[in-house]
């Protein structure tokens, strides 16, 4: 079965004869409906755009989702609050997991599952609503605090993924009340209050594995930005032939994912998966790590963020140099999401 798939997907890519397809024009002409992905699937699509087709070599299967192979550092929050000996312990699983995973679960989060339900019904809602409402906030103006759209990267990459998505940023300014889509405002911002509580308490707890006060991290800013995406991935005709998301590493510091049995990470009923971020990866100069998934995060700030100071040693000289949120973002989207990671750009 793996040798037909490949198989079928070496014939269905351009041959070096077809390779001077109008690309372009096949991309502007998915993108200027504005209905994205969903609208292909709503109009009965039963093959596969080619701008959407991956070579062959972008279909990992070794650890698809739900392998046994793939067991995820998982760390209960549970009872920490009163317990020194309780909060080391997680301190030392954050660190371990942070350093040799790049990413985590965390249960006993504090998150109620109402909530958590709540947000994936509020973004499904959202993706399902009259395409006519969505096309209102269809844009590739990155400026914008809500931006609805299908692939950020459409135009740079080299295959578009099977996902549309809707991006608003959260904190440190958020936009109007009234310009939160309606169909999942009020849950979002529940939520945002639940996940902006998590998300301190994680940047503590980083803190103190990288050996610093709890309040470093969060003193230099890098808790002060909160945004929220929304990815949906509608349900694919030929799924053999192209991704959800590409393989990528997020930028900015940390990501808190939702997930809903898509990405391939075993479900825990209740989890949040915890992506270390290539900006934090930047300023723990290497010891945490950014890995390849299939998730995102984040917001900029005009703060300049290298290497903590307090990390470095004879032994242990910067790896990286100075940046801001902004231009590392700039160079991100730039780049897209094709297989290669930023960090290396930044390395002195």
């Amino acid at each position: 079965m793996v040798v037909d798939s490949a198989l079928e997907i070496e014939r269905r890519l351009p041959s070096k004869l077809e390779q001077d397809y109008d690309r372009v024009s096949e991309l502007k002409a998915f993108d200027e409906p504005k209905t994205g992905v969903k609208g292909l699937v709503d109009a009965g699509i039963r093959k596969v755009p080619r701008i959407f087709i991956h070579e062959p070599e972008s279909f990992d299967r070794k650890y698809g989702r739900g392998s046994s192979d793939l067991v995820v550092p998982v760390v209960d929050l549970e009872g920490m609050a009163d317990d020194p000996v309780r909060r080391k312990l997680i301190v030392d699983q954050v660190r371990s997991a942070s350093e040799e995973w790049g990413f985590f679960q965390v249960i006993n989060h504090g998150v109620p599952e109402e909530i958590t339900q709540k947000m994936i019904a509020g973004a499904i809602r959202f993706f399902d609503q009259d395409p006519e409402i969505k096309k209102a906030l269809y844009t590739r103006d990155a400026t914008k605090k809500v931006v609805h759209n299908s692939n950020f990267d459409l135009y740079q990459s080299k295959a578009a993924d099977w996902r549309d998505n809707m991006y608003c940023l959260l904190a440190p300014s958020p936009p109007p009340y009234e310009e939160i889509p309606a169909a999942c405002r009020d849950i979002m911002l529940d939520y945002q209050k639940q996940v902006t509580k998590v998300g301190f308490l994680l940047f503590e707890l980083l803190s103190e594995a990288l050996g610093l006060k709890p309040s470093h991290l969060k003193d230099i800013n890098c808790a002060e930005g909160l945004a929220m995406l929304l990815n949906y991935y509608p349900v694919c005709p030929e799924p053999e032939l192209t991704i959800g998301t590409s393989k990528h590493q997020d930028d900015y510091f940390l990501t808190v994912l939702l997930q809903d049995q898509i990405v391939d990470v075993p479900p825990i009923p209740g989890a949040l998966v915890v992506n270390i971020g290539d900006l934090l990866q930047l300023i723990s100069n290497d010891q945490f790590k950014s890995v390849e998934h299939r998730a995102l995060a984040s917001q900029p700030s005009s703060r300049v963020y290298g290497p903590i100071k307090e990390l470095l040693s004879e032994s242990n000289p910067p790896k990286f140099r100075e940046t801001t949120v902004r231009d590392y973002t700039y160079y991100f989207n730039m780049k897209g999401l094709d297989s290669t990671s930023a960090p290396p750009h930044f390395r002195i």
